[in-house]
């Protein structure tokens, strides 16, 4: 079965291993990143000298911004990158072609720089400087923006990387002498080069490896969400007793038992707007525990491998093995459910969960889920799309085999809002759109009281007995091994 980098390429997964690289899926991006902070705190010197070389972009755009207006040409040239996409990481839920660094994402770094960049290589509280800052101060930066911007500005040591190992490891016919734009800055004319690389070639383009050690699964070490979350606690211990006075003041009289969390998080964002000095202790505190960013990064690394491969991989084999599996008795709706099913014993009884959780709380989000989905289907005669839109809205998943045989799956989480509308309304609307009745809804739970809920949507639409309607337990309090969820 092909899927993965190893497959397609005909290496040992072990060989990937030793050479510390992530054996990516050649059939979908997989939810994984590049966290700058992890080659900041690394104690392989090259990675620090990559860091290093971020910083110095950065501190030449700053110079840039600092000496008049930029003009759309120029945010295009420095600002602006697409995905890279031949890494295989990252959101996508079809294929590899994510949106990339646009301008909105250009806009906000260029407005950012004086602000946050200004002090770059004289540091008084933080021990270095970090590209993070950036989605501190601009809401909506998150570590996909990150993660893309980095792979952009490390991309020659990512191509050096992978052709080291590909000359090594991969047989020459399975190879391809490419050019790779935008791979090195020349300083002195303000412009990025091209570069030539002997890298694993497959379906038109070329793939490139990541190290795992520079990898995490969720947020960046440095993050917004975070920020806000420890503001109260950053403004308590600040070092000065007269702004800590004013901090806590203003946090005192603003702040309102009764207040929604949504409008805390203005108020922890107006406080860091008015005192960005704030983001300095926060990122030093982060500086400070920066082992724990390696240890977490690893840890989730890992698991994202036993399940993403490992676990995906078995299954393969399970189905290969199965000769009726793909005769004619199975339709695109049988077809369909045995590879939810799949998911829901993984999830249920094989640890599968915990690919869901961080420090203990759930990380619910629809995509992780279709992600998942999406990586079984290999060896398949159907036809397999992602978010097909026939004009009345995507989607998540259509099989088909023909005008004659087509099937529909969606993925909710139980404490989607709309869930019992898209249950009673919006299914039917997209059977109809795609002239099918055959469909499946699979919902995920994460805790009782979600269960009881969609329980009680699926009593009040006469809902029980459906066997379209697939539950997923995806609870980590019921679970043999839910002390140990990371």
């Amino acid at each position: 079965m092909h899927i993965y980098f190893s497959d397609y390429f005909n290496v040992a997964p072990d060989i990937l291993d030793e050479y510390g690289a992530f054996n990516i899926s050649l059939i979908n991006d997989l939810p994984l990143f590049i966290d700058p902070f992890l080659l900041f705190t690394s104690k392989k010197k090259k990675y620090v000298k990559l860091h290093d070389s971020i910083i110095d972009y950065l501190k030449y755009l700053r110079d840039l911004s600092s000496s008049g207006q930029v003009n759309k040409g120029q945010l295009k040239a420095w600002y602006m990158f697409p995905e890279v996409r031949q890494l295989w990481m990252g959101y996508s839920l079809k294929g590899n072609h994510g949106s990339g660094l646009g301008m909105n994402f250009a806009r906000a770094l260029h407005k950012s720089l004086n602000a946050i960049f200004s002090n770059f290589g004289n540091e008084k509280v933080t021990k270095g400087s970090h590209l993070e800052k950036v989605c501190l101060i601009q809401a909506g930066v998150g570590r996909d923006n990150i993660s893309d911007f980095t792979a952009n500005l490390i991309k020659e040591f990512l191509c050096d990387y992978t052709q080291r190992f590909a000359q090594k490891y991969i047989d020459q016919s399975r190879r391809k002498v490419v050019s790779v734009d935008k791979v090195c800055f020349d300083y002195n004319f303000g412009v990025w080069q091209p570069k030539q690389y002997d890298l694993p070639f497959i379906d038109g383009d070329y793939v490139l490896l990541t190290p795992k050690d520079i990898l995490s699964k969720d947020e960046s070490w440095i993050n917004r969400g975070d920020l806000i979350h420890n503001c109260e606690r950053i403004a308590s211990s600040y070092p000065d007793d007269q702004v800590r006075v004013q901090l806590n003041a203003y946090l005192e009289r603003t702040l309102k038992e009764d207040m929604s969390n949504k409008k805390k998080i203005k108020v922890y964002a107006k406080l860091i707007e008015k005192h960005p000095e704030i983001i300095e202790y926060y990122i030093r505190n982060k500086e400070d525990t920066g082992i724990l960013a390696i240890q977490r990064s690893s840890a989730l690394v890992s698991e994202s491998e036993a399940f993403y491969i490992k676990q995906v991989s078995n299954f393969a084999d399970q189905l290969s093995s199965k000769t009726d599996f793909y005769s004619t008795g199975y339709d695109t709706l049988a077809e369909a459910r045995a590879r939810v099913i799949f998911l829901k014993n993984e999830i249920e009884n094989n640890d599968g969960y915990r690919l869901f959780y961080h420090k203990g709380k759930p990380i619910q989000r629809e995509s992780d889920l279709q992600i998942l989905y999406r990586l079984t289907w290999f060896a398949t005669p159907s036809d397999f799309n992602s978010e097909v839109n026939n004009g009345r809205g995507p989607v998540d998943f259509k099989i088909s085999r023909g005008s004659d045989d087509k099937s529909l799956v969606e993925f909710k989480l139980a404490k989607n809002t709309k869930l019992k509308q898209n249950l009673d309304k919006q299914i039917q609307v997209y059977k109809d759109a795609n002239q099918t009745e055959k469909a499946l809804k699979v919902i995920f739970y994460f805790s009782y009281d979600e269960l009881e809920r969609v329980r009680n949507i699926l009593k009040d639409l006469s809902c029980e007995n459906d066997k379209s309607i697939i539950l997923v337990d995806a609870r980590a309090d019921n679970k043999p091994s839910a002390s140990n969820a990371k």
